[in-house]
């Protein structure tokens, strides 16, 4: 893919001062809050839930099956078609439909929370089940009205800046829900009592159930993305083929053969980085480190260092173009899970944990940066919320899927081994990134424009 249509038009780059400038415009401030809201469910149901479980006692293996309540991201495509044109009664005339669709999201994801907190897995861990699967829902549904408000917030020159900003809050969110859930759980524990304590960890999920209401008053504080009104269809026929055959159709009518190889790329790309991360936090509970050292070292320190690498990402793909810093973040990403097959031979190692979380978060961030724009730039905004949904649900499907085998991956070969193989799943995206930086690809549509 020629990298022409991922830069900016002028015939020399702009200066530094220029390029950063941007992350003070009103729609990139947005999309900071707007992505701390989408960043704070994740974690809750998966990476710090699985804490929780391990702490609780739940076996690795059952922990690793349980994260496949993440595959609800995976296949946000199926319903994206409804958040795109369907409108939401009294809500959508009230505030607009990408608004609207915000609001409810943020509804069911504040219950969901609700409902964990409410819930011990020592007792129930069936309820835990059934709420985290509504936050995931209720969070996948943000993603969709939330990827299309930001595309539909700016032009396609714009998009790297407020992907970065977007992962900025995004990981801001991921400190709180990370690191602010087990320091408020740390200090709600009660001393000498015993090492698990359901009443601690039910006060940290009741905060960030609280903590919503970031993601809930910037929606209803911001305007509504100009978007094309489209004519009423003919009839229900006609309207179900608009809304979901027509989206994924576009998408094949403009990239014909190549779709292929754009949609493995997409499948792959963050293959290393998903499937090792449901195992990071067993892990951490495994090799000792205390709720105080993990929330420092990885839920700060690490989201710190993520943050400087989607500001170094969007920065370098608005200068050099999305597809060169796509490859390095893809290397980085694979080689940077070596790092802890390395840190599984040192034991209770503080130092060596600073070291590997600052290079994998580093990378992982640059990576996320120039990801989030090349999925942007496929897309043809009459579809952005269904469009962009497919490509996301892509991202995570095949991951999450083996991602649910990592718990008996590592049961029966251990954490060294686990995390070498995260590497290896690395290599073939090197060859796709390189292949689909060979092919000459439409640029963004508007309205039915290509937009240069």
């Amino acid at each position: 893919m020629s990298d022409k249509t991922n830069t900016l038009p002028q015939t020399e780059p702009p200066s530094w001062g220029e390029t950063f400038r941007v992350y003070l415009e009103p729609a990139t401030l947005r999309m900071l809050f707007l992505g701390f809201s989408a960043g704070l469910p994740l974690l809750l149901v998966l990476g710090t839930l699985s804490f929780w479980l391990r702490e609780a006692g739940i076996d690795r293996t059952t922990i690793g099956f349980l994260s496949w309540v993440g595959l609800a991201y995976a296949f946000k495509w199926a319903w994206a078609p409804l958040v795109d044109r369907l409108p939401i009664p009294i809500l959508s005339r009230l505030l607009g439909r990408r608004r609207a669709w915000l609001l409810l999201a943020q509804a069911m994801i504040v219950t969901g929370l609700i409902g964990m907190a409410l819930s011990d897995p020592k007792l129930s861990l069936e309820t835990i089940v059934w709420c985290a699967l509504l936050v995931a829902f209720g969070s996948a549904t943000q993603d969709i009205a939330l990827d299309a408000f930001r595309i539909e917030s700016a032009d396609m020159q714009r998009q790297a800046a407020l992907a970065a900003a977007y992962q900025t809050g995004y990981r801001l969110a991921m400190i709180w829900a990370g690191a602010g859930v087990l320091w408020i759980a740390a200090r709600a524990e009660v001393v000498s009592a015993a090492s698990y304590q359901h009443t601690a960890w039910q006060t940290a999920y009741f905060v960030m159930a609280a903590s919503m209401a970031v993601g809930v008053l910037t929606v209803l504080l911001s305007p509504e993305p100009l978007r094309k009104i489209l004519p009423p269809s003919r009839n229900a026929a006609a309207w179900l083929r608009e809304v979901l055959v027509e989206p994924f159709a576009d998408f094949l009518r403009r990239y014909r053969w190549q779709a292929a190889l754009i949609l493995a790329l997409i499948a792959v790309y963050r293959i290393s980085d998903v499937v090792m991360g449901i195992m990071a936090n067993p892990f951490y509970v495994d090799m000792g480190y205390t709720k105080d050292e993990v929330a420092a070292v990885t839920k700060i320190y690490g989201v710190i260092m993520t943050l400087a690498g989607a500001f170094l990402g969007g920065a370098l793909a608005i200068r050099f173009g999305v597809m060169r810093v796509l490859m390095l973040g893809a290397v980085l990403s694979a080689a940077s899970n070596l790092l802890f097959a390395w840190l599984g031979s040192r034991g209770h190692d503080v130092q060596s944990l600073v070291f590997v979380i600052s290079a994998d978060n580093l990378s992982s961030g640059i990576a996320s940066a120039a990801f989030i724009a090349y999925l942007s730039s496929l897309t043809n905004v009459n579809y952005s919320a269904t469009q962009y949904a497919l490509f996301s649900s892509m991202m995570l499907l095949l991951p999450k899927f083996l991602a649910g085998y990592s718990g008996k991956y590592v049961d029966a070969f251990g954490y060294g081994n686990f995390f070498t193989a995260t590497a290896c799943l690395g290599a073939p995206v090197l060859l796709l990134v390189w292949l689909a930086s060979r092919m000459k690809t439409p640029a963004r549509t508007v309205d039915g424009q290509q937009q240069e």
